[in-house]
């Protein structure tokens, strides 16, 4: 990607000149083919998704479901709060999202299929190995049109802290495009690699706002990597980089031009001191990066929603797998460093979408790639579970029925209603757009095709 940053270094200049310097997805892919990127007449809806990923696999119990009644075995090792709909609780360390429960939906009969790590609701089978956003961005196209924002975008927690562990990729690439093409892939703000590392162009900040000699240092930039044959042709691309330039792609990405004060609502940083993290347990250094960047991804989604991307990722990497062995905390500590910072962040981000009436053009889905044991083992945790896990919807213009289904009485299965991946993906298609009228597009890839007729919804949401 290209960055844009003064010789004195400024951060402050790199983030507001250099925000399409921050992702995974290259110039080419991302500026070429304009003419491809909106297509005439797709029924499309005025809605944005943002998918929170829970990687690790969060527990049921501890979340949405805690079965109070069950024995001390199977019952939340955190208590319970009651919520804003009446008889029904929440595991206690979500006590903001208690308070807003009559907002969105909680689906206690969703089950993930498997107990395996991996991140099979965003990518996997059911996206024919691609991540959801890239099947919005491949009908609707790889950028917004009038603000050059990529309609696909994935948030980790390297896009807002220089200090977090790289991105873990063992169980799955957030940013994969499956079969439709790297043009269509997720832009990863603080991806890194090569390409990105050869796209910099430093100048001074005074040079930074005269446009001639920015456009003077991008046709050195360009000359430099057409011999290296990185871009090939770019008279186009050249000038297609300049206008997004101008058109406040990397605002977007800069939290420093938010209101401080909703910098200050979201942020989770000062409620889990990472001193205060227990280093015996190996991944601490996840759960310091979830703790200190949760909050601030959340807004920066939020900001990415408001201009044009249509499918937001976001994941804190993989601390919600609370084994208590020697890598993951006991659940008691780990909905600690997990849930409380989950609970501000999301009920801020809820607030806040409310607040500006956008209730019904975002869309919010947080769950993980699984749910955990119904009965806690030897050492105060909890193992994988494939037959229930967490769900929660807001928004989206759907019809929200404040709790969906139920589990049987230790949560170890949906006792009515059950759903799977492939309603969650039906959902947001259906969220996203009138698949009835999207049948009818021609020349989408037989994949697509196929998702789309394919796609059952959530029934309680539409």
């Amino acid at each position: 990607m290209l960055t844009l940053s003064d010789s004195r270094n400024s951060r402050r200049h790199f983030l507001t000149a250099g925000g399409l310097a921050l992702g995974g997805l290259s110039l080419p892919q991302l500026l070429s083919a304009r003419e491809s990127l909106v297509r005439v007449g797709l029924p499309t809806k005025d809605v944005s998704v943002v998918f929170l990923f829970m990687q690790g696999g969060p527990s049921q119990t501890e979340t949405f479901d805690p079965k109070m009644t069950a024995t001390s075995q199977h019952r939340s090792v955190t208590g319970e709060t009651a919520t804003a709909i009446p008889g029904v609780t929440f595991g206690s360390t979500f006590e903001r999202l208690a308070t807003l429960a009559d907002k969105f939906s909680v689906v206690r009969s969703f089950a993930t299929g498997d107990g395996n790590h991996d991140i099979k609701p965003i990518v996997g089978r059911a996206t024919n190995g691609a991540n959801i956003g890239t099947i919005y961005s491949r009908i609707v196209g790889s950028a917004h049109p009038a603000t050059g924002l990529p309609t696909n975008v994935t948030l980790l927690p390297p896009a807002v802290d220089s200090d977090a562990t790289k991105p873990i990729t063992s169980f799955g690439r957030f940013d994969s495009a499956g079969p439709f093409g790297a043009a269509y892939a997720p832009f990863v703000p603080g991806g890194g690699g090569s390409f990105q590392e050869n796209l910099q162009l430093r100048m001074s900040a005074d040079r930074l706002g005269d446009r001639r000699e920015l456009l003077t240092g991008l046709e050195r930039l360009q000359r430099r990597l057409d011999s290296s044959g990185a871009i090939g042709s770019t008279t186009a691309v050249r000038q297609q980089a300049f206008d997004v330039l101008f058109k406040g792609v990397g605002e977007a990405f800069d939290l420093s031009n938010e209101d401080p004060r909703a910098v200050a609502r979201y942020d989770t940083g000062p409620l889990i001191r990472p001193e205060s993290i227990d280093t015996r347990w190996n991944n601490h250094k996840l759960y310091r990066d979830h703790t200190q960047t949760l909050g601030k991804l959340m807004l920066m989604a939020r900001r990415l929603c408001q201009r044009g991307a249509g499918f937001v990722t976001v994941n804190t990497s993989f601390v919600w797998d609370m084994h208590a062995d020697a890598n993951n905390a006991t659940m008691s500590e780990g909905m600690r460093y997990c849930g409380i910072p989950f609970d501000h962040a999301v009920s801020a981000f809820i607030e806040d979408i409310e607040s500006l009436g956008m209730r019904d053009n975002v869309l919010l889905v947080a769950c993980g790639e699984m749910g955990r044991t119904p009965k806690i083992n030897a050492k105060g945790g909890r193992d994988h579970w494939g037959k229930i896990a967490p769900l929660l919807i807001y928004g989206g213009g759907l019809k929200h029925a404040g709790v969906i289904g139920h589990s049987d009485p230790i949560a170890g299965q949906p006792a009515s209603n059950p759903y799977g991946i492939d309603n969650l993906l039906g959902t947001i298609m259906h969220a996203l757009f009138d698949l009835g009228q999207l049948r009818l597009v021609q020349g989408l890839p037989r994949e697509i095709q196929q998702i789309i007729e394919r796609s059952n919804p959530i029934g309680e949401l539409v």
